[in-house]
């Protein structure tokens, strides 16, 4: 398929996706989403790609939403449009990890953007906000919800109420970002972690992905149950009797995504 506003690299089992409106800092608009939410539907059922690692520019990897094309709607064109909606939904259901690669500006939906992402490594020169406040508005695509969870209250209140930006430094150490790395060394961490990723069982990485995200949305109970009764179905796969053998072994596990 070819993509106006963004730019898919399949390679080693890597999709590359790369958000691509320089003119407009990739900024967010109907086409970005129809796009995003395509590439994401196909990369899900292709059997060469384990990973997807998601990027901008350099200089943003989304400086927010378009407000050009949102400024003039209505109420009910918004709510009719579900505007955003089908992005949202292309993450829920996308079960192959996504890593954000971020960049520069992650600001409004971009920002949400890379929170709907498995985990963000970040480069020293990005800068992560959600100034939707400044607009008369509020995050429409998952900040207030996502970025509590990972900031806390504190935090995510201040940002949302003040419209301050957050450094990569903070970032981190606030556990919105997991790693941050030289941007000139980004995209290479980026996708070296993609392709570590890709080496293993993909059944249970699908596993881990879904446990995890499992605990955000139930009890500590119920979250304790599920891991446990995923860690019993595993021992089913011949990928884990081969990766128990292989550390018997002392050798690399050759898993077959069985």
């Amino acid at each position: 398929m070819a993509y106006e506003t963004i730019i898919v690299d399949i390679e080693d089992d890597i999709a590359l996706i790369q958000l691509n409106r320089p003119d407009a800092l990739n900024a967010i608009n109907s086409k970005v989403v129809e796009e995003l939410a395509a590439a994401l539907a196909a990369a899900d059922v292709n059997d060469k790609v384990r990973a997807v690692v998601l990027t901008g520019s350099e200089k943003a990897f989304a400086a927010g939403a378009d407000i050009r094309e949102m400024s003039e709607k209505s109420f009910v064109e918004m709510f009719t449009e579900d505007f955003f909606g089908p992005l949202n939904e292309a993450f829920l259901k996308f079960r192959k990890p996504v890593i954000a690669a971020v960049s520069g500006y992650a600001l409004g939906g971009g920002c949400e953007l890379a929170l709907m992402c498995d985990f963000i490594i970040a480069a020293d020169n990005a800068k992560f906000g959600q100034p939707e406040i400044n607009l008369g508005v509020v995050a429409g695509i998952g900040g207030t919800q996502r970025l509590t969870r990972l900031v806390g209250k504190s935090k995510s209140m201040d940002m949302h109420l003040t419209g301050r930006f957050m450094d990569a430094t903070e970032a981190e150490r606030s556990g919105l970002v997991s790693r941050v790395v030289p941007a000139i060394k980004l995209m290479p961490e980026a996708m070296a972690a993609a392709k570590k990723i890709a080496e293993k069982s993909q059944v249970a990485v699908m596993v881990v992905k879904e446990a995890v995200n499992r605990s955000y949305e139930t009890t500590l109970r119920e979250g304790l149950l599920f891991e446990r009764r995923v860690f019993h179905a595993l021992f089913a796969t011949e990928d884990q009797k081969e990766g128990m053998q292989a550390f018997l072994e002392k050798r690399e596990p050759q898993f077959r995504d069985r």
